[in-house]
């Protein structure tokens, strides 16, 4: 025997702990390399981790919801076992190859068709071992007359009931946070006690933005295959504002200021999970095509549960669009160690006036919350300030000016 440890890989540097979600496999089982054996889940994504090798499973150590960290030793595989089991696959494979399929009569067919069942189910009495009519008869009242097994009731659903109430109009659902879930809240409420946060707010005339996008999204999606957004205008005009007042991008730590020369945009994403927030590294040195992709490729896995932890991981500033939900007006919370967060929303038509003259525009409310402690608010007004001028005129991002 040739006992193989399957361990907990290594986490970001952030992340000491994780879940163990839920085994595919249980102890006993054939498995094979790379086959995923159990999901864990820490604060910012759900982990596959694969079979190191192929054998049987011979132990567990640790079960579903259990906590676990780095290096732990959770299960482990006997190596030596793969050869058994290849043997009896071959077997079995051997054995179906040489099954004879039962000779049916054309009654019998009939209805066996109309009924959906298996000829290799049923014993056929005719000559020659064939299935008449009157055997697949016999087979339905066999089925008519056996009870309906019970079906399975999965371990949430059996939490779900066990919490709710007698009466149907009055029913309470309780159900665990996912870790995810739990960190996000923590953070939030961390940053709240310990930043001093101020929100300021501006409007955006987003008409230029919207004429340049209508312009040209057809040749800009035939070319780069992906749809301009405005997600790459934000984070352009967010890159150019961030590079003309770079206090908004530092960060705190301990009695120090940090200043980072580059940017790396964190975009909240809304995923099955929860909030997550993937980040472009190095956002002002992409292009416009760049951003669109690689937002769009965040997009689709983070609705598949598929983004890495060092995707999820640092950030210098974040964007949040609660516009795409139809918000409205909001205060967005900083994301820590970071000191500014910018909240986008719908863009509605509404009367402003221009040279005197009431006209209608599409208007955007953009809100910049920022940490008091180390950005005055001269700093993020005209951070702002300088985000509304360059959607106001795009060309500014072309000629970066």
């Amino acid at each position: 025997m040739s006992l193989l440890e399957v361990k907990v890989p290594q986490l970001s540097e952030s992340i000491s702990e994780a879940t163990l979600v839920e085994w595919n496999k249980r102890v006993g089982d054939q498995v094979q390399i790379d086959e995923v054996l159990v999901a864990i889940e820490t604060e910012k994504i759900v982990l596959d981790i694969p079979s190191p090798a192929s054998g049987k499973l011979v132990s567990v150590a640790v079960e579903n919801g259990a906590t676990v960290l780095a290096d732990q030793v959770i299960a482990v595989i006997d190596t030596d076992a793969v050869e058994v089991q290849t043997k009896t696959n071959e077997l079995d494979a051997l054995t179906e190859e040489i099954k004879v399929s039962p000779i049916l009569m054309p009654s019998a067919e009939k209805i066996l068709l109309n009924e959906a069942l298996d000829p290799n189910e049923i014993r056929g009495t005719g000559l020659g071992g064939r299935i008449t009519k009157a055997d697949v008869l016999r087979e339905m009242e066999i089925i008519e007359k056996t009870p309906k097994p019970v079906e399975a009731v999965s371990a949430e659903e059996e939490v779900v009931q066990k919490n709710m109430g007698a009466h149907s109009d009055r029913l309470d659902q309780r159900v665990p946070m996912s870790r995810l879930r739990s960190m996000v809240a923590e953070r939030l409420v961390r940053s709240q006690q310990t930043s001093a946060i101020l929100t300021t707010f501006n409007e955006v005339n987003m008409a230029p933005v919207i004429e340049l996008r209508k312009r040209y999204k057809e040749a800009f999606e035939k070319k780069y295959n992906v749809k301009l957004g405005f997600m790459s205008f934000f984070v352009k005009a967010v890159c150019s504002a961030l590079k003309e007042y770079p206090i908004i991008n530092a960060s705190v730590e301990g009695s120090d200021i940090v200043y980072h020369n580059y940017f790396d945009i964190g975009i909240a994403v809304a995923s099955p999970r929860g909030l997550v927030v993937p980040v472009l590294r190095n956002a002002d040195q992409l292009s416009f095509a760049e951003i669109e992709q690689q937002i769009a490729d965040f997009g689709r896995r983070a609705k598949e549960g598929k983004l890495t932890i060092e995707e999820l991981s640092g950030g210098t500033f974040t964007i949040s669009n609660g516009g795409v939900f139809g918000s409205l007006f909001s205060t967005p919370i900083i994301n820590p160690p970071q000191s500014a967060i910018l909240g986008v929303h719908a863009t509605k038509e509404r009367p402003v006036v221009e040279n005197g003259e009431i006209v209608i525009r599409p208007m955007n409310y953009f809100a910049l919350s920022y940490d008091h402690r180390i950005i005055d608010g001269r700093e993020a007004v005209l951070a702002l300030v300088a985000i509304k001028n360059a959607l106001e005129d795009p060309a500014r991002l072309l000629l970066e000016i």
